[in-house]
């Protein structure tokens, strides 16, 4: 099996298994009997333990050349983290085995992220082909899950996830030995690169993405399902976002050549205001919410694509796979970690359309820092 199609078997495996737990974890909690602040806390300890734990794996991976290893052992790690919540009843104990999983299993996306930039790099825009499969993986799983859910009690949502990181470990092994790179002992300095007015105000708008998505992942099932729509439902709205995402990572060779990156970002950062005010005020119009969920294309499926082509500008050669890990840390970590706290006192304190107001403001602020100094 060609590199290519062992990573589209990752990507489709790994987010199979986030099909799951993105949609339906947080019901899954809910359905112990947890708040919403301790919703926000357990969902948080990954996104925290990503702040940092991320550059130390990148770090190792860089001076080891151990990038598979990492991927297998973090996938191995997942299947025993969730097996073990079986026995776990208090919201401290499980937000402690959240951490744990995030510290140990948050390295693995950013290298294999690294390692399908650099089989596809020979053809700007063919990342896009492989990571569709990702997308693929996403949409089987919400769907099966949430027709399953219809009719069977929401304590199964780990039964479900326990299956799917044992296939995650599987296809784990098809993860390609990492090339190293050749190049002086500068090419693998930092600190300059990280020192520039351009990347830090990228860094600061990658943040923003994080906070404005948090409230998302974290209650938008919930608020869904308040609302009054079925499992099954909630399942093909989280499809249909997938869905439009897929259609960027096919059409993504010729957005790359048509627009620069820096475009592409304000576009995707414009569409996130819009997105969640609608999802925040509109969740009872079908014809706006459908809209709103559309537009995932954009404000994940573009931003994704041209935020990991910007890092691979930014960080080239022996700074890539720190380079990524930073991304994750600073992006889905400290951004992911702080959106996710938020959006639970929010909740808790003022609602839904105050919370999603937080996240469209989260857009606004990421197309100006966009706007202001990146140039790619």
């Amino acid at each position: 099996m060609s590199v290519p199609a062992r990573l589209g078997a990752y990507y489709f495996a790994f987010f199979a298994y986030i099909g799951v737990l993105a949609p339906f974890f947080s019901l899954w909690l809910a359905g112990r009997g947890y708040d919403a602040r301790e919703i926000a806390l357990v969902l948080a300890m990954p996104q925290i333990a990503r702040v940092f734990a991320p550059a130390a794996w990148g770090w190792i991976a860089d001076h080891t050349g151990w990038q598979r290893g990492i991927v297998i052992f973090s996938a191995f790690t997942v299947l025993a983290g969730f097996a073990s919540l079986y026995a776990v009843r208090g919201a401290m104990e499980l937000a402690a085995i959240m951490l744990a999983l995030g510290v140990l299993t948050s390295g693995a996306m950013p290298l294999v992220e690294s390692a399908a930039l650099s089989a596809t790099r020979a053809k700007p825009g063919s990342y896009g082909p492989v990571r569709l499969w990702g997308s693929i993986g996403f949409i089987l799983a919400v769907l099966g899950a949430g027709a399953w859910l219809d009719s069977h009690d929401v304590s199964t949502v780990l039964d479900i996830l326990v299956t799917l990181a044992a296939v995650v470990c599987v296809a784990a092994f098809g993860i390609p030995p990492r090339v190293p790179h050749a190049g002086p002992a500068a090419d693998a300095r930092i600190g300059p690169v990280l020192a520039r007015a351009d990347v830090l105000a990228f860094f600061g708008a990658c943040m923003c993405n994080a906070v404005a998505h948090a409230a998302l992942y974290a209650f938008l099932s919930i608020h869904l399902d308040a609302a009054g729509y079925s499992k099954a439902v909630i399942g093909a709205l989280w499809t249909l976002g997938s869905a439009a995402e897929i259609g960027v990572f096919v059409f993504l060779p010729q957005l790359m050549r048509r627009f620069t990156l820096r475009a592409l970002l304000i576009a995707s950062f414009v569409c996130i205001a819009v997105r969640f005010v609608l999802i925040g005020w509109a969740v009872d119009v079908l014809a706006l919410l459908l809209f709103a969920i559309l537009l995932h294309a954009a404000t994940f499926g573009v931003f994704h694509a041209a935020s990991l082509a910007a890092v691979h500008r930014i960080f080239p050669g022996r700074l890539e796979a720190r380079g990524q890990a930073l991304y994750s840390s600073l992006t889905y970590g400290m951004g992911g970690a702080a959106g996710t706290l938020i959006a639970g006192w929010t909740w808790d304190a003022l609602g839904p359309g105050p919370t999603f107001t937080v996240s469209a403001l989260a857009g606004v602020v990421g197309a100006l820092l966009v706007a202001w100094k990146l140039r790619v």
